[in-house]
């Protein structure tokens, strides 16, 4: 069990504080081994869910939140201890060598020799298939945990943080009319939170694409949209937690009637099946394996084991005859 450290009201005392900052110290502890547990990364929001397992409540969402700012600016935490918005990653930082010119040259060539050819990639694993996917999800703790699966599919993975932006949505679109083009059916997974919205995201990306046509050439009218997750059978196998509102990410609540979608069909079929409450997709975090499985079970549905093995057996020839002209043409160095 986890302890949340908290101050207490008014000026603290010496003793108080002492107190405090031995908790903050026995807290930062036991998120580092937590950490080490772990095998992708974890948003501030993730952490949430994942302290929950450890004796935290949705009550004490916002102050372990705060708390994680807190302990990464002082140091107390790693500044990665969570996962990094990569739409605020910094390009074109300054990366400045101590080797020498031979030392330079010598760590090129051993890259070259020993681990360049694991990036040759003649052979799409897409050719075979009479399909072709994307993936699409809510939350960037879904990306994370999702990416090892997606990379060795070779299927684009995006993170649409709620809506994906009108750029994202048009490289996905371009993929899909190329693809279309070539006679595969194209299939957009999508896993996010189990809400009204995200019970019917189906029509809503539709739409949003239908929107695009014009500019992309690109009409979804074939496309099939497979929303994977998160939904209510799993989340009952599971155990996930639930939130007993429906607060949106503009502060507002779908369950209050004065809300300007309340009375929508989408919000009133939800609240009368599932009640006022939800379940974030951040809940996946702490069922990593079961998640795994969701996500792999989802695109075994289009692409079939035999399928990815004989693309990466013959992927494996490919490297291997590259690994071989790279031995010869260094040989002539």
């Amino acid at each position: 069990m986890i302890v949340i450290p908290r101050r207490g009201k008014g000026r603290p005392s010496a003793a108080g504080a002492a107190a405090y900052r031995e908790q903050v110290k026995e807290f930062c502890r036991q998120i580092e081994q937590i950490r080490g547990t772990l095998d992708f990364e974890v948003s501030a929001r993730g952490w949430c869910y994942i302290l929950e397992e450890h004796g935290a409540t949705k009550a004490d969402f916002d102050t372990i939140q705060n708390l994680l700012v807190d302990c990464r600016k002082s140091g107390d935490l790693p500044l990665d201890i969570c996962a990094e918005d990569e739409a605020r990653t910094a390009d074109h930082i300054e990366d400045v060598t101590d080797e020498s010119p031979e030392e330079f040259v010598c760590n090129w060539i051993e890259y070259v020799r020993d681990d360049a050819c694991d990036d040759y990639n003649p052979i799409s694993l897409w050719d075979d298939s009479d399909y072709y996917c994307e993936m699409w999800v809510e939350k960037i703790d879904l990306k994370s945990l999702f990416s090892d699966i997606c990379k060795r599919y070779t299927i684009p993975l995006i993170n649409i943080r709620g809506r994906t932006c009108l750029n994202s949505r048009a490289g996905t679109m371009r993929r899909f009319l190329q693809r279309e083009c070539q006679g595969k059916t194209c299939v957009l997974l999508y896993c996010g939170d189990h809400d009204p919205s995200g019970l019917q995201i189906s029509e809503e990306i539709r739409s949003d694409m239908e929107s695009m046509t014009g500019t992309t050439g690109y009409s979804p009218l074939s496309l099939i949209i497979d929303r994977f997750g998160l939904n209510a059978d799993f989340i009952k196998r599971q155990r996930l937690s639930w939130t007993n509102n429906l607060i949106t990410s503009s502060g507002e609540d779908l369950a209050n009637r004065h809300h300007p979608d309340h009375c929508k069909p989408y919000v009133q079929n939800y609240i009368q099946q599932f009640g006022a409450r939800k379940v974030e997709a951040n809940a996946l975090v702490v069922r990593p394996e079961a998640g795994r499985r969701l996500c792999l079970n989802a695109i075994r549905r289009y692409i079939p084991d035999n399928l990815l093995s004989d693309f990466e057996a013959r992927r494996e020839v490919a490297r291997q005859k590259a690994r071989a002209a790279v031995a010869r043409l260094l040989d002539r160095v």
